[in-house]
């Protein structure tokens, strides 16, 4: 869901920095900044403070790395990594991946 009926892709912007962070993972640290980053971002775009904190207590809910799902925290790495910071390899082989999939996008 990226927005309203009237609005479908009122909070879309949002959706896709966090689905991003997702799939990056790392700390639980960083996980908790992504989820808050998102509320206050979904906040913004829909002057909701109420739909903004439901969306945020979703993510929470439904978002912990050891759920077998397709948007759990870091689905971009095996299921079982949980929460760890990521090497200096494996940064650059995040931006490696950001940046194919942004020149992608511009095709």
């Amino acid at each position: 869901m990226d927005g309203t009926f009237e609005q479908p892709e009122l909070w879309k912007e949002c959706c896709h920095l966090h689905d991003l962070a997702y799939w990056r993972g790392g700390t639980r640290e960083e996980r908790e900044q992504a989820d808050l980053t998102f509320r206050n971002c979904v906040e913004k775009k829909t002057k909701n403070s109420h739909l903004a904190l439901l969306m945020y207590q979703a993510v929470r809910a439904g978002g912990k790395p050891h759920f077998p799902t397709w948007y759990r925290w870091g689905y971009g790495w095996p299921l079982g990594r949980g929460y760890k910071a990521l090497t200096p390899d494996e940064e650059k082989m995040v931006e490696a991946r950001l940046r194919e999939f942004r020149q992608r996008k511009k095709e």
